[in-house]
């Protein structure tokens, strides 16, 4: 377990009420940590003005500012010791604050949420937690890494220790900012849905629940592979080679959630995927299409065949999940191609699993 240096207070306040004492309701504030007496402004969360500087994770990650945008969400900027950089958190807080709630991590997908691609800007999900008392924190950052961490720096991609930032280095720190009551779960989409079974397994303590839309679990057989470096060589302009190393390395099959399934036991788990074949949203009305007649062909060949690959690798995981008497929660569509209308369905259709491993 780690050890968080925090002042917890008897009662919570919440960050409107914080944010209203301070006249700043309708304007973002940008907050540093200096590491001396803090000021009631400098924190808008913990009370008795307990600096947040004083919480760390166990290699000396910190927070080193916060920018409260309104008196529900924030960014909470931290500086990863082991990437040696500063990396955002998108924060939606609770409805209700006055007690300590769970935090469900949302990743973005390929683009790591540096893109338009996120759930932010391409789904109603922020107004779908509107009510709901949970925490909901999206890193920014961690563009083609697959949120992994990489045998060595890559020239185009730089240091990605991924794994070491969402599992050891922010955790303690999302706890100490936000007063959560350290239930947390993960949802992710696309090669992010790949990601959180990777992060649920590599530390199976940290997470009750996970949600994997439209990802493959596979990554060291050579159909998995060829998926890993499309996303990481042909998109990302990185190189696998200092990310798990050349085909035979044991460093991919050791970071494959199909291999390591065993590890997923115990979770309350929801898998979702379409076929490739046209869908409800794939017209020129669907999300993001606007009438555009190239964007539409893209979605529906691209993004097809795409979606046929994940599922593919989707009912293998069932398959292998069965094979080991683990269960979960199936959403495998008759249509539906890889593209955010769909994404925006599964997180709500998945809410009943999250709910239930965040105690809600």
């Amino acid at each position: 377990m780690v050890k968080v240096e925090l002042m917890r207070r008897s009662k919570p306040r919440t960050l409107s009420t914080v944010v209203k004492g301070l006249a700043i309701a309708s304007v973002a504030l940008v907050v540093p940590f200096t590491g001396v007496a803090a000021t009631a402004s400098a924190d808008p969360v913990v009370d008795n003005a307990a600096p947040l500087s004083s919480a760390t994770s166990p290699n000396g990650s910190t927070i080193t500012k916060v920018e409260v945008k309104n008196d529900r969400e924030l960014t909470l900027y931290v500086h990863s010791a082991s990437m040696d950089k500063e990396v955002p958190l998108d924060v939606l807080r609770p409805a209700d604050t006055s007690a300590p709630r769970p935090t469900l991590y949302m990743l973005n997908g390929a683009g790591g949420g540096e893109d338009s691609a996120t759930w932010r800007a391409r789904t109603d999900a922020y107004d779908f937690f509107g009510d709901k008392n949970i925490n909901v924190v999206s890193p920014i950052g961690g563009k083609w890494s697959y949120y992994t961490d990489w045998n060595q720096a890559d020239p185009v991609l730089g240091l990605n220790k991924w794994k070491t930032f969402m599992t050891e280095e922010i955790p303690p720190l999302v706890d100490a900012a936000l007063g959560t009551n350290g239930v947390n779960a993960i949802a992710g989409l696309s090669s992010s849905g790949t990601s959180v079974l990777q992060l649920a397994i590599s530390n199976p303590e940290l997470y009750r629940g996970v949600a994997a839309y439209s990802g493959c679990a596979q990554t060291s057989d050579p159909i998995g592979q060829t998926f890993v470096k499309q996303v990481v060589e042909l998109y990302g302009g990185g190189s696998t080679l200092n990310m798990y190393g050349p085909d035979n390395d044991p460093t991919w099959a050791q970071n494959d959630p199909y291999v390591n399934a065993e590890g997923l036991r115990g979770l309350d788990l929801y898998i979702s995927n379409g076929n490739g074949l046209p869908g409800i949203y794939d017209n020129l009305d669907g999300p993001d299409i606007d009438g555009r007649v190239p964007t539409l062909a893209n979605q529906v060949i691209i993004g097809g065949v795409i979606e046929a690959a994940t599922n593919y690798c989707a009912h293998n995981l069932q398959n292998k999940l069965n094979q080991l008497g683990i269960p979960a929660t199936y959403n495998f569509r008759d249509s539906g191609t890889h593209s955010w209308g769909y994404w925006d369905d599964d997180l709500k259709n998945s809410w009943p699993v999250l709910a239930h491993a965040l105690g809600i």
